[in-house]
């Protein structure tokens, strides 16, 4: 009922249309012809001419009517129709949707403009729900491995005659669990934060050289058990503009990394230079190194280049090193080669 409705009203606009200006112009034409010809027009004439217009502008304006009609089922409803399907089905859940180029035939570019933001929407859409189901699975996995090491100690904890050793190993490792579990909830909460705008720089002036030892010194206990030798290459009186409490994030991290993937003997490596606009800080490590595509996605979340997950870490802590870096405008990057190491290299701008 609606679209006769509508079709009825589209008809009348074009008789109304139709019929103003086909009066219009007979009416013009005809009293020029006469006042050039000097004839005078009777009654029955013009009742006669009037009829005659009257069904030309009635077939007219079907004509425009049913051409419109079919213009607008091609150009308008056609790719409409098109759009709202295809949000029906993202609105199921299926981000796999996208909408196929409109011919260029009777079309402008309105509509083309909004299929490819709307399959852009898509594809960013279809990202987002692939980033949530890997995190769901990924924190699963991560906190399903040191559950089942504490829960594992937990059951020799109980066997009797454990001797004094063996308690102190287990409750260890009941321990490493937990800390381990705690370390990956305290680094989703700030990349949480961090993703989401939620924490902002406090900028302030201070030493980086300074910072960088300050941060290294807390894992003098970790080089020293390891047999790590520590080489370090700072230079003085660099300052630098930025948050100190967001940039120890990044210093502790590049630190506990260089730390749990060198070997014992190996040698861990940090240095400190600067250009007229930025402050460099390498961290280089001779550990086991990585090859080019793993390299490629170490800054992503839960990404690990061990795919066994028996070296320790979450794949969180060089996601949460990206985003502050970014957030204080400054860059990051890595070289590595397998079997000889790492380094990584930051930037950041100074005074």
């Amino acid at each position: 009922m609606k679209r006769v409705l509508r079709w009825l009203n589209h008809y009348f606009v074009f008789f109304l249309l139709v019929a103003f200006v086909i009066t219009c112009c007979t009416m013009l034409f005809v009293s020029v012809l006469a006042w050039d010809l000097g004839i005078t027009l009777v009654d029955e004439n013009i009742r006669a001419a009037a009829k005659i217009t009257f069904w030309n502008v009635a077939l007219l304006s079907l004509i425009f009517t049913v051409i419109d009609s079919i213009r607008r089922k091609i150009t308008v409803e056609r790719p409409v129709k098109h759009i709202t399907d295809a949000a029906e089905r993202i609105v199921r859940g299926d981000f796999s949707v996208r909408i196929q180029p409109q011919g260029r035939f009777g079309t402008d570019d309105t509509f083309q403009r909004v299929i490819d933001c709307f399959n852009k929407m898509a594809e960013e859409l279809g990202g987002v729900e692939t980033l949530r189901t890997d995190f769901i699975a990924n924190v699963s996995h991560e906190m399903k491995t040191p559950l089942a090491v504490m829960q594992n100690y937990g059951t020799l904890l109980q066997a009797p005659g454990l001797s004094e050793e063996k308690r102190l190993e287990y409750a260890k490792g009941v321990t490493d669990g937990s800390r381990r579990m705690a370390d990956m909830m305290t680094n989703i909460l700030k990349l949480n934060r961090l993703e989401n705008q939620q924490i902002y720089p406090q900028i302030s002036e201070f030493d980086l050289g300074e910072q960088l030892c300050e941060c290294l010194l807390q894992y003098e206990n970790v080089w020293e058990k390891a047999g790590i030798e520590v080489e370090t290459h700072i230079a003085e009186n660099i300052r630098v503009r930025a948050d100190a409490e967001l940039l120890s994030h990044v210093w502790s991290n590049l630190f506990s990394n260089a730390f749990n993937f060198t070997p014992a003997g190996g040698t861990v490596t940090v240095s400190l230079t600067a250009t007229d606009h930025h402050a460099i800080v390498q961290v280089s490590d001779t550990g086991c190194g990585m090859t080019p595509e793993v390299g490629a996605h170490i800054f992503e979340k839960f990404y690990q280049g061990d795919t066994s997950h028996s070296t320790r870490g979450n794949g969180l802590g060089l996601a949460l090193v990206k985003r502050v870096v970014d957030i204080l405008q400054g860059e990051i990057g890595v070289e590595s080669t397998v079997g000889k190491g790492s380094s990584f290299t930051v930037k950041i701008g100074r005074c």
